[in-house]
């Protein structure tokens, strides 16, 4: 009796206080998201973000004790979680602890970072490559670094947003495109090239958003017609375009040094976390020694480092997994097309968009998917425009035919649903 009451009179304590404002209640960004979540709450939809799971990320993943096809992870090879990969990461804490405990140049450097480098230089071609502690801090420290006042960044309309925050943050003029419209662009170039110093073309091996592959023979023609550096992003493009994975170079059959700067990521196909830049030895030493997302962060922990050094090994040993996913992408496409659905991306892309046009369809089809036992994230204002909110599916080499099969029908039949409820 004695806790209920006090219980009680602590409820009554509580209804008296006013609410607490807080110190972005006048933001205009934060009032738009607030009423967003309360539309979303008022249509009685889980918030699908920042949902916790259990256990390894693959084609099937649970939550809430729920088992859930997933289309949401980046595991595209399968290799979180490999046996190999989670042994060298448990070995690499048992000899240099969980963190490398300080920035690289004071006396954050281990071993391992020396060989991921040295293995990823050689596994692109290219003479030298050094390791970031996040993909995202990659293209905003690389991009800022690289350019200033005088110079240029010329990006399309499909950039990420790191790489439009690194242009930014540069001080470089900037220049944006409609994603392909190669020609767009180098009539935009004639009449504004003699305007900056440097200039650099930042483009995507896969784009993240609509799943296209770069067509990396007209980049290059452009930055050489222009005299341009050429950098591309292949976060969604190593180990996954090409033959053997090797990226946008191998996949077009061109030389290494096509391109000026490569950048990539760790936590996709090397499942681990980090980012990359490879190139000549000069970029590399110049950002090594210079680059303040390099030497002011701390350097990539021991247990990152050695899971993406096995998984780097795997991918070596065993090219069948790159085909195996490109096949898998081919036919969850084919499957689309049958089922009456537009998927976006190229044919090889694991990057399969669902364009509905709307952010409330996308977050209702979402979440009815979800009650059907299959996770895909609605993609929503403003990581992409109110006309163009989608479903984006990421495809892995874990994903089976059957699993497949059994997704895309269901999608079929509840956007349809959807779509006469709304009409």
């Amino acid at each position: 009796m004695t806790t209920h009451s006090a219980a009680a009179e602590q409820k009554a304590i509580e209804a008296d206080i006013p609410e607490r404002k807080s110190v972005v209640d006048d933001f205009a960004g934060y009032r738009a998201l607030r009423r967003r979540v309360e539309d979303m709450e008022n249509a009685g939809l889980e918030n699908p973000y920042f949902q916790p799971r259990d256990g390894v990320s693959h084609s099937v993943i649970r939550r809430n004790d729920k088992s859930l096809v997933s289309y949401s992870g980046y595991n595209y090879l399968g290799l979180n979680g490999h046996p190999a990969v989670t042994a060298a990461a448990k070995n690499a804490i048992d000899k240099y602890g969980t963190s490398a405990s300080a920035s690289r140049i004071a006396a954050g450097q281990i071993d391992l970072h020396g060989e991921l480098e040295r293995k990823l230089a050689n596994f692109l071609g290219t003479e030298d490559a050094l390791v970031f502690i996040s993909g995202y801090l990659t293209n905003v420290s690389v991009i800022s670094h690289l350019l200033a006042r005088p110079d240029a960044v010329i990006y399309d309309s499909g950039a990420h947003n790191s790489i439009i925050t690194g242009a930014r943050l540069s001080g470089a003029k900037t220049f944006t495109y409609p994603n392909g419209e190669w020609d767009g662009l180098d009539a935009l170039l004639e009449k504004e090239r003699p305007g900056f110093r440097r200039g650099l073309i930042v483009a995507e091996g896969v784009y993240s958003m609509d799943g296209q592959i770069l067509d990396l023979k007209r980049a290059v023609e452009t930055k050489k017609r222009h005299d341009l550096l050429l950098m591309v992003d292949e976060a969604h493009s190593f180990g996954i375009v090409g033959p053997t994975g090797r990226g946008v170079c191998e996949g077009a059959g061109m030389p290494v040094d096509s391109i000026d700067v490569y950048m990539g990521t760790l936590s996709k196909t090397l499942a681990s976390s980090g980012g990359y830049i490879a190139g000549d030895r000069g970029l590399i030493e110049y950002m090594r020694y210079l680059c303040p997302g390099l030497i002011f962060s701390v350097g990539l922990s021991p247990a990152d480092t050695a899971a993406a050094i096995a998984a780097l090994d795997i991918l070596e040993r065993e090219p069948h997994r790159p085909r195996r996913l490109r096949e898998r992408a081919k036919f969850f496409r084919k499957v689309a097309r049958e089922n009456g659905l537009t998927v976006g991306g190229d044919e090889d892309s694991p990057v399969a968009p669902l364009i509905v046009g709307d952010d409330k369809l996308a977050m209702m089809l979402s979440h009815n998917l979800l009650e059907r036992g299959i996770e895909v994230q609605p993609i929503v204002r403003p990581a992409v425009s109110a006309t163009t909110a989608r479903l984006r599916f990421f495809l892995t080499a874990n994903h089976t035919e059957e699993q497949i099969q059994e997704t895309v029908p269901v999608v079929a039949r509840e956007l349809e649903k959807l779509r006469r409820s709304i009409a």
